[in-house]
């Protein structure tokens, strides 16, 4: 029986990632520091985990003669970011992605449990749920962030911590991802995984998820297709998430 849904935030709830890019730039000027991160540039670093991490080995890789004088300054620096990223999601820049808004409600009707996994910290996870959801109507009944974790993804840390709070099996869940990363995580922790493309994620193969879509889709914007199983009018439902559980389950 498919009991709960789990979700990745940064491109697979909504197109966050060129947001923390503009916060990371902008903390950087605050802070006097001469750096500014391009899209290019930025696409990888997002194979380094966590918003921390990421600053960090930038300071490393780029700036290492500079580490002993900058490696007290990371926390307020990333501290700064955090805060600017909050306020330009509550200026209104980020909606959520195709198909989610619908999808969640689909899923809340029906009693499903719902969660967030995800490698940055919980104040970036609140303003967008805040916003996005408002009037305090946050339908996710469990937050499990990247901080909370032992290890970022790929480990499967945060997907278990997801788990263990829902209180259900990794085989009465799905997970949604967009990246490697997070695919390999959510693998690793029994997770069936949907994998959607993302803006920074153009490049990355979705090996290992079931099914491989550009979104979501909604009724009269269908997704396409990218790998795996196909969705009835393009579109990913709760009633088509569990035909393929049921099929699933009789396979087995």
């Amino acid at each position: 029986m498919l009991r709960a849904l789990i979700f990745d935030v940064d491109g697979t709830l909504a197109e966050t990632e060129d947001l923390h890019r503009q916060a990371f730039n902008q903390a950087f000027a605050e802070m006097d520091l001469p750096w500014s991160w391009d899209s290019a540039f930025y696409a990888d670093l997002l194979a380094v985990m966590g918003g921390k991490e990421r600053l960090a080995h930038y300071v490393e890789t780029r700036h290492a003669g500079d580490l002993p004088a900058l490696r007290p300054r990371l926390a307020e620096i990333h501290d700064r970011k955090t805060r600017i990223y909050g306020e330009l999601v509550e200026d209104g820049r980020l909606g959520l992605r195709p198909g989610i808004a619908r999808l969640v409600a689909e899923a809340r009707a029906a009693g499903l449990r719902l969660a967030v996994a995800s490698t940055t910290s919980r104040p970036n996870v609140e303003a967008l749920l805040r916003m996005n959801f408002p009037r305090g109507d946050v339908p996710f009944d469990v937050i499990a962030c990247g901080d909370e974790a032992a290890r970022k993804k790929p480990a499967p840390d945060v997907f278990e911590l997801a788990l263990a709070r829902l209180g259900v099996d990794a085989s009465e869940a799905i997970a949604f991802e967009d990246s490697v990363a997070g695919i390999r995580s959510a693998l690793d922790a029994g997770l069936p995984v949907i994998a959607t493309r993302s803006r920074y994620t153009g490049t990355h193969r979705l090996d290992g998820a079931f099914s491989a879509v550009s979104d979501l889709g909604e009724p009269d914007a269908p997704h396409t297709l990218l790998s795996g199983t196909a969705w009835p009018g393009h579109v990913v439902t709760l009633a088509g998430l569990r035909a393929w559980q049921d099929t699933r389950e009789a396979e087995a």
